[in-house]
């Protein structure tokens, strides 16, 4: 036989495991310090310098 639940208190639970999860992907997205934030801008620039003078002349700029 199956156990009966409550399902306010299963929804709420529920609901508190989905904001858990939340919150741990935003302390991965968002939770970085200045200098990762620098070091990561910098290669962002780095690999965008170096795709730029990869480009042949003949190509279009958004291409």
């Amino acid at each position: 036989m199956a156990e009966v639940v409550n399902l306010r208190k299963w929804r709420a639970a529920k609901a508190k495991m989905e904001a858990e999860a939340q919150a741990a992907a935003n302390r991965v997205a968002f939770g970085r310090t200045k200098g990762q934030k620098a070091r990561d801008a910098a290669e962002e620039a780095r690999r965008r310098t170096l795709l730029d003078q990869a480009r042949r002349e003949d190509d279009p700029p958004g291409a």
